[in-house]
This record gives C-alpha cells, sequence and structure tokens, in this order.
C-alpha cells in the first residue's frame, strides 16, 4: 500500500525525454562478436524493426499480431538495450524508442489501478483480453511478466542511468506489493462473475526468476525465491530438479524447459543450485538425442499452426519430453527444437559439443524476408516452425549482447540473492554437460613425460577409450559419520569483509566445485572435461572448501556435508602395493586409472607431491576445524611412507612395463623446481624430517630480463633435472606457508623477470602450467625451460608454438602476495573477468590472440579462492598452527615402531614465526637446524 504524499506525487509525477549518456561499463564489448555473429544480431533485430509500432513505441509479441504482455515488453527492452551496444542501432533511434515506450507505459490503464494487465494492443496501448479483444475491466496481472519487465527495468537504468528517475515513477506508481504475499509471488485473474481472485504464481525456475526481478526493486519474496519445493526424477539417466506441486492438487503446470535457466544464466549469472540444475537440463537433452538421434532443445515456444503456443518440456505434468497447451493438453507431434534454446544453451556453455551441434541447426533459420528469426524446427516434419516472435528474437540479442561482454551476466550478481539451499541425498551426480571426454592420442601426448614429471599430477591427456563409451558404474561413498561439536564457522578471523567485487570472483570460483562434484563419491573433477581426480586435485579441493567456508561463500552445513564425504572417499581409494593413494583415478568409480584415463587396477605409482599437496589440506583442516581430527588421522594413519621419504629427502614411485609384461615399481627422488619445496614443508607439518627437499642449500640460476632465475637444485643424490620453471608452485608456497627469507630468494626474480618482460615488451605474464582442451592439454608457459627463456613447453618437453598463456589462478596470486606492485595490479585488471559464471574461472588467455583458453580446473579455481581469502586474513599464510599435539597421529608417532615409516619424534620440523618482514613458516624443530640463508650460484 501506498503511502497517502507519495501517491499524491506520483499521481501528478510527468516524465520528460531523455537522451543516453554513455557513462557506464554496458559498453564494455571485450569479445566483440564475431562477422557471423553480427548477422545473427542484425537478423534478429530486424523482428523489432517490422513489428514496431510507432504510435505507442511498443512491438508486437508476434508478426503481424498488435498485441503484447509485460514479459513481451521485457524482451524488447533487453533487445533495445543490447541492439545499442552491439551498435545495431543508432544512439538517436534508440532515445527516441524508449523515449515513446515509457511515455506510454507511463499512462498505461492498469488492472482495477493496481498494476498493468496481463495484455494490451500493441498498437493502441488499450487493455485486451488474450484474442486482443478490448476489455474495460481487464483480465488481471501476472506477476512473473511483472518480475520479467523489473529486471529490464534494471538494465535499462544501469547502462542508461538518467532513465532511472523515470523508472521509478512508473514502479512507484504499481501497487507491486498487492503482488506479494506470504513470501510469494501472487497473479490475479477475473473470474466468470467478474470477481478477481488472487493466485499463486511461478514454479521451479521461473519463480525464482520473477522473484528476482522484485528484488532488484527491493521486494522480498523469500518463498518464490527458495528453491524448495521440489523432488528429483530420473529421466534418460539424469535427476531432473522438479517442482513437487503438481497439475492435479493446483492446477498449473511444473513444467521444466530450458529458457528459465537461460535467462538466469545471462541476466543473473546461475547461482547456487540452480548452476547445478542448468546443467541437468541441458544434460538430459543431450541423453535424449544420444539415445534416439533426434537433437533436443525445448522450451516453450508460439508455433505457426493451431494451437499456436505450446510448452515443449523436459518433463510436464508427471510426463517426460511432454509438449502440452496451458490447459496441459499434449500436442507431442508439434514438439520443436527451439531456436532461442540453442542459442541460449551454446553461448553458456560456449565448450560443450552438443550445444554446439544443436546451435547449428538453427543459426540459420531466418525467414527469406528477413523478418527475424523462426522459432524452430519441428521434429516430427523437419519442417521450420514459421513463428516469428519478439521472444525467440529478443532474447537472441539479449545472449549476443551477454557474449559480447565476455560472458559476463547483465545484472550484477550481488543485486539479487538467490537460495544455494541443496537438493535432497537422492540427488544425482549427474555430470553437467559441458564436460566432454576429448579425443586425443594417447601415444601422442601421454606417453612424453613420466608420471614423476608432472608437478600437480595432473590428468594431462583425456582420451576417449572403450570404457569411456560405456556408462561406468558408480561408487557411492556414505559420508563419515557427524562429528563431535561441530564449529559453526571457520576458526579464522578475517581483518575486513569480501568487497563486493571480491565476493563475485568467490561465489564465480565456487562454482567450478559444484559444476564439478560427484554427488555419489563425493569427490571433484581436476578438469571439467575428464572424470578423474589426483591427490593433488582432491587437496585443491578440500583447500578450495575452507577457503569458501571462511570467506562464507557457502554455509557450514554444505561444508561439513562436503568435507565428511570427501573425507569419506579418501578412506576408499585403494592405495597403490598398500601403501600410499594411486596418481590418479575415475572419480565414478573410485578405481585407479592413468594420466590418460585408463584403468590400471594395480596402480600406477604414487607421487610425493601430490601427498605433500594434500598433506598441507589435511593439517589446515584440523587446525581451523579441530572436530575433523580423528577422521583426517584416520586417514594419514592408514598410509605407509617407508619409500616416500627416505634420508631427508621426498621420492615418487613410478611403474614401467618390460617387454616380457613384467611391472617395475622405481622410486627415485622428486627433483621439480618449487614443486619439491612446497611438499617438503607439508611433509614437516607432520614431522618428517625432509631437510634434504626443503627450501635451502645452492641453486643454479639463468639469466632471464636480466635477473637470476632459479633452474634447479645443486644436487649430488639423483641425475634428475628440472625440465622449466613456472609460477605455480611459488605462488601457492607463499599463499599457504608465507614467503621465508629463502623462498623469497627464489620468488621475487621469478616474479621480476615476468614485470620486467611486460615493461620490454607490453606482453602481459603470467608464467604457469595450465590445462586446456585441445593438444597438448597441457602447457608449461615458462620462465626458462630447457635453457631457453619464455618458452611453452607440452608435457613432452616440446615446444607449443603460440602457446603461451597468461594464467588467471597466477595473475590472482601475484595480486594477493603483491597488492602494491604496479604490475600485479595491472595482471589482475587484465585477468578478473575471465569466468563462466556456470562452471568458474578459465584458465587464462593466450598471450599472441589475447583469445579466452578454454578450460576449467580445480587448480585454478581453488587457488583464486585462496588468494581471495589470504587478502582478508591481512596476508598471513594461510596454513595455521595446530593447537593440540596429542591427536592420534602424534599419539602414535609417539608410540613408535610403526611399522608404517612415521616419523621418529613427535615434533613438528617447522614452525611459524613472524618480523618485520611478515609472518611465514621456517624449517625447526628439536634436532633440526633452522636454515638460515640460501645460497644461490651461477
Amino acid at each position: 500500500m501506498f503511502l497517502i504524499g507519495t501517491f499524491l506525487q506520483l499521481l501528478f509525477y510527468i516524465p520528460t525525454p531523455v537522451l543516453s549518456q554513455n557513462s557506464n561499463n554496458c559498453s564494455n564489448i571485450t569479445t566483440p562478436l564475431t562477422s557471423e555473429e553480427q548477422t545473427y544480431a542484425r537478423a534478429a533485430w530486424q523482428y523489432f524493426v517490422k513489428n514496431y509500432q510507432p504510435a505507442t513505441g511498443f512491438t508486437n509479441s508476434t508478426g503481424g499480431y498488435p498485441s503484447g504482455t509485460l514479459w513481451d515488453m521485457g524482451n524488447y527492452l533487453m533487445a533495445l538495450n543490447a541492439a545499442r551496444w552491439l551498435n545495431v542501432t543508432e544512439q538517436a533511434d534508440f532515445d527516441a524508442h524508449l523515449n515513446k515506450f515509457l511515455t506510454t507505459l507511463s499512462s498505461l490503464k492498469l488492472f482495477e489501478n493496481t498494476l498493468p494487465n496481463k495484455v494490451y494492443n500493441a498498437a493502441t496501448a488499450q487493455m485486451v483480453d488474450y484474442g486482443n479483444n478490448p476489455l474495460e475491466q481487464g483480465i488481471g496481472w501476472s506477476a512473473l511478466d511483472v518480475g520479467r519487465i523489473l529486471a529490464a527495468f534494471d538494465v535499462i537504468r544501469t547502462c542508461h542511468p538518467q532513465y532511472n528517475d523515470w523508472l521509478k515513477g512508473i514502479v512507484a506508481k504499481w501497487q507491486v506489493a498487492r503482488s506479494l504475499k506470504d513470501g510469494q509471488l501472487f497473479g490475479a485473474t477475473v473470474l466468470p462473475d467478474k470477481k478477481t481472485l488472487l493466485v499463486q504464481e511461478g514454479r521451479l525456475g521461473y519463480e525464482e526468476y520473477g522473484a528476482r526481478g522484485y528484488q532488484l526493486w527491493g521486494f522480498s519474496a523469500p518463498k518464490a525465491i527458495a528453491l524448495e519445493p521440489f523432488k528429483l526424477v530420473e529421466i534418460n539417466g539424469v535427476q531432473i530438479p522438479v517442482d513437487s506441486r503438481d497439475f492435479q492438487s493446483t492446477n498449473a503446470n511444473n513444467y521444466v524447459v530450458s529458457e528459465s535457466y537461460i535467462l538466469d544464466g545471462i541476466e543473473f549469472g546461475l547461482q547456487g543450485e540452480l548452476a547445478d540444475f542448468a546443467t541437468r537440463v541441458l544434460d538430459v537433452q543431450k541423453r535424449r538425442f544420444d539415445t534416439t538421434g533426434q537433437l533436443t532443445a525445448v522450451t516453450e515456444d508460439n508455433i505457426d499452426q493451431a494451437p499456436y503456443f505450446l510448452y515443449n518440456t523436459v518433463y510436464a505434468n508427471g510426463a517426460n519430453w511432454a509438449t502440452i497447451t496451458d490447459a496441459n493438453q499434449p500436442y507431442p507431434q508439434f514438439r520443436s527444437i527451439s531456436t532461442k534454446a540453442a542459442f541460449g544453451w551454446r553461448y553458456l556453455f560456449p565448450d560443450n559439443a552438443y550445444a554446439q551441434k544443436v546451435f547449428d541447426a538453427v543459426k540459420d533459420l531466418r525467414s527469406p524476408d528477413d523478418s527475424g528469426y523462426y522459432a524452430g524446427i519441428y521434429e516430427e516434419s523437419k519442417q521450420p516452425n514459421k513463428a516469428l516472435t519478439g521472444n525467440t528474437n529478443g532474447l537472441i540479442l539479449e545472449i549476443l549482447y551477454y557474449k559480447a561482454r565476455g560472458n559476463h551476466p547483465l545484472i550484477a550478481s550481488t543485486s539479487a540473492s538467490v537460495s544455494t539451499s541443496k537438493p535432497n541425498e537422492n540427488a544425482s551426480g549427474a555430470t553437467p554437460s559441458n564436460q566432454l571426454n576429448s579425443t586425443g592420442n594417447p601415444s601422442e601426448n601421454a606417453s612424453g613425460a613420466t608420471p614423476s614429471n608432472q608437478p600437480n599430477s595432473t590428468v594431462t591427456t583425456p582420451i576417449a577409450t572403450p570404457a569411456d563409451t560405456s556408462k561406468p558404474t558408480e561408487v557411492a561413498v556414505t559420508p563419515i559419520p557427524p562429528v563431535d561439536s561441530p564449529q559453526p564457522s571457520s576458526q579464522l578471523k578475517l581483518a575486513r569483509p569480501l568487497t563486493p567485487v571480491e565476493r563475485r570472483y568467490a561465489e564465480a570460483a565456487w562454482r567450478y566445485f559444484q559444476a564439478n562434484y560427484h554427488s555419489k563419491s563425493g569427490l571433484i573433477d581436476d578438469r571439467s572435461d575428464f572424470k578423474g581426480a589426483t591427490l593433488w586435485g582432491l587437496g585443491d579441493y578440500l583447500a578450495a572448501l575452507h577457503a569458501a567456508r571462511s570467506l562464507d561463500t557457502i554455509t557450514p552445513k554444505e561444508f561439513d556435508q562436503r568435507t565428511r564425504h570427501l573425507l569419506a572417499a579418501l578412506t576408499k581409494l585403494p592405495l597403490f602395493a598398500g601403501e600410499l593413494p594411486s596418481r590418479g583415478y575415475d572419480t565414478r568409480t573410485l578405481q585407479p586409472v592413468d594420466y590418460g584415463g585408463n584403468p590400471v587396477p594395480e596402480g600406477n605409482g604414487w607421487s610425493a607431491l601430490d601427498l605433500g599437496r594434500m598433506l598441507a589440506a589435511l593439517y589446515n583442516l584440523k587446525s581451523c576445524h579441530p572436530e575433523y581430527t580423528a577422521a583426517v588421522d584416520k586417514i594419514v594413519l592408514d598410509w605407509s611412507y617407508l619409500r616416500v621419504v627416505r634420508e631427508g629427502i621426498l621420492s615418487s614411485a613410478t611403474v614401467t612395463k618390460e617387454q616380457d609384461g613384467r611391472s617395475l615399481i622405481r622410486v627415485n627422488p622428486e627433483t621439480r623446481l618449487g614443486y619439491e619445496e612446497y611438499a617438503a614443508r607439508a611433509f614437516q607439518l607432520w614431522g618428517f624430517n625432509v631437510d634434504r627437499s626443503a627450501v635451502g642449500g645452492e641453486y643454479q640460476t639463468a639469466s632471464v630480463e636480466g635477473l637470476k632465475v632459479p633452474i634447479q637444485r645443486h644436487r649430488t643424490d639423483t641425475n634428475s633435472k628440472n625440465q622449466y620453471t613456472v609460477s605455480n608452485p611459488f605462488v601457492l608456497y607463499g599463499l599457504e606457508f608465507g614467503l621465508d627469507p629463502q623462498m623469497r630468494s627464489l620468488f621475487e626474480p621469478i616474479f621480476e623477470a615476468q614485470a620486467e618482460r611486460y615493461r620490454r615488451t607490453g606482453i602481459f605474464t603470467a608464467s604457469a602450467t595450465t590445462l586446456i582442451d585441445r593438444k597438448p592439454y597441457t602447457v608449461h608457459s615458462t620462465i626458462t625451460g630447457q635453457g631457453d627463456p619464455w618458452v611453452a613447453l607440452g608435457d613432452n618437453g616440446q615446444p607449443v608454438p603460440k602457446g603461451r598463456l597468461v594464467s588467471t589462478a597466477v595473475a590472482f596470486a601475484y595480486h594477493a602476495l603483491l597488492p602494491e606492485n604496479k604490475y600485479s595490479q595491472q595482471l589482475l585488471q587484465g585477468t578478473t573477468d575471465l569466468y563462466n559464471p556456470l562452471v568458474g574461472f578459465y584458465e587464462g588467455f593466450y598471450e599472441t590472440t589475447g583469445k579466452t583458453a578454454v578450460g576449467f580446473t580445480s587448480s585454478t579455481n581453488s587457488m583464486i579462492l585462496q588468494s581471495l581469502l589470504y587478502k582478508v586474513m591481512n596476508r598471513q599464510p594461510l596454513i595455521r598452527p595446530t593447537s593440540t599435539m596429542k591427536s592420534p597421529w602424534w599419539q602414535e608417532v609417539t608410540k613408535g615402531n610403526s611399522g608404517r615409516g612415521l616419523p621418529k619424534t613427535a615434533i613438528q620440523r617447522t614452525k611459524l614465526i613472524s618480523d618485520s618482514s611478515g609472518s611465514y613458516w621456517v624449517s625447526g624443530g628439536e634436532k633440526t637446524p633452522l636454515v638460515t640463508g640460501t645460497k644461490v650460484t651461477e
């Protein structure tokens, strides 16, 4: 209800035409349309040119039919804004069209003087029914349509702020509160006796979308924005979320379609569980294609024959793949491939092969008379559905604008919150549909490097094998029982909260761990295109869990559930030779695999580096969340360390095949520069004496950009050589352990060489190991490699021409560690927007072209979360000291004679200290001399 004064003020509100001013980042086109995409945009805009009503400023909802709902008006505003920033229409035309539109909208007759009628004649602005017949009373209002236009209003006022007052006046004139009741959205309908009945509107998908539109203008509908009530229905092997309010009891369809998730993705950025739901909805359509050969992209659409409007659904009212009218009448013969749905999935999931395939089927489905895009293709007849609509063409323009903005949501993610309630425990591990196996040749890519040369044992060459084409039996792991005395939050005390921008980055990074989560096994894929994990990758996940909880990106409940699930899964991993976790595992079956994903039932050795990564993460879990101590110690006490720690050195095991078929195990010292030092520090936390692997001693250097960059240790215990120097292990060490004097002497020339290269050449440089979606799949953009500076190498040591990448994760980390440095600031600005709102941050961009490097990994997104946490911890090391030495681990160490290579004494071999340069961990402990210097030689 209005206050009387407000009502009187608005009664005399008279807007004045205004001219747009380009004063915001809406014009920031970071990924310009290709020439082909420009053709798509111009074709879609022609619909609005040919269906414009100059007397009102409105457009027809369908070609040649002068009618329109508030939803259609929202479509037009979104299309008009997109066309302006894509330079499809001129500024003067934009202003003229928007001024006319708002002038008419301001003077619309409202239903019962409350809210706009459900539909108007686009040519006259009269209230009408759906047959376009004038009605004095009208037929009610739609709350979902109100939510749609409120979202469009927000985009207009953001991108063209001089229209803000005019829009505020329109919204204030409407009695929006009348459409809210009990935290839900309510529409109005007129009964046969002319009485008005309020009816709850919205089902899962559209209900949340509409409520977020309301929220943008300060109207709260908490029940509508929550995901409940819903259930999971298995369709084509995928658990699909379905609104549990059925048609029989509510007379409302609970359809599952594509468009609501597409709109959420391009406008708000899919958040919380909606990101997972969207991937399932796309994946099930792919699976229908896999089993039937019928391309599938279903959503609601107009059609070019009676009954003229249909809902093509994944599920509706108890039926899979139902095609129905609003009255639930079936018309399966008219199911169609939707043009707008195909466009939406293609640009929301740009790396998805199926989305590309279905897009290719409709991308040229334009009318020959240049009137816009047709609505789709009938599945049965294979003929075009020649309906021309503002919905199809408006959404295409909006999607292309989203792409041009670098896949940035059109509405700031902090503008409207979203429920993050979890699906029930029966949710399947439906894999996001953008996770497709690649078809690399293992003989060309997997065999070129021995496993010990993999710094984080990442899966370097995903290959399709016969086993990949059949559905594996997924192992269901039961989480460990609830822990004693659960903590409501992290033990950490943050120096400040995240800024809104930082929070957006944290949410985006966490999306990787939502999109790539196996809800049955509790594991996360190392990379989004491969169903495999290493111990390093699982350590990344555990570190990301801690960071996300500390930053309040996830709830205590989600943190606890995921942590208990992961800890349980770690106890189920088969150990290599009964000693230590193998190098890689299938995240569905938990069985050992090689780096190409091929099953190796006996395992393929272990990596001391990966063990170090996991030990660091497990130690910090105990320190910051001590309620998990017993479960953590149980895991690490199951492992044997007799061969991984030998004479103060970390060693890794590989398996080689002899010509006679025998498998031979070889254990060799680790020599990977930076990684060895990082892993050693982690082992020291648990009391292991690994002085000869810890940072210190003499290092050989090479001159790069006039700086002495370390290339390897001086060693007498092995002939193995470090192949290249990259940033990853050094920045991770700095974030987790701080930069002690020895590490700083290595870290600084590595960073300064990259900064100097940028100053000399203007080429952004953040040298790192990154994963991409094509051969050679892993690229080492080195500072120096095999004797040459700035080379890009594959795992096989071969150069990768034009393959150098600027690493997103390393850019975030350098800025966290060196926030005052000018180059780190410039580097961050160049990479912060490299994320897909559905699946996390990309690996980076190519130095030579500036194009985004397609690839998503747990390592990158974990490091970004850790970098953000480091910033708000006042630059304190992320690894925090434990508060007790009486845990099961230390009790077993004290007992001695364990037969599994535990430390000889119950003391940590490293300690956290502080001085004028900051806080950092250093080697130290009883009988362990403190390393005081690092000698560097040429």
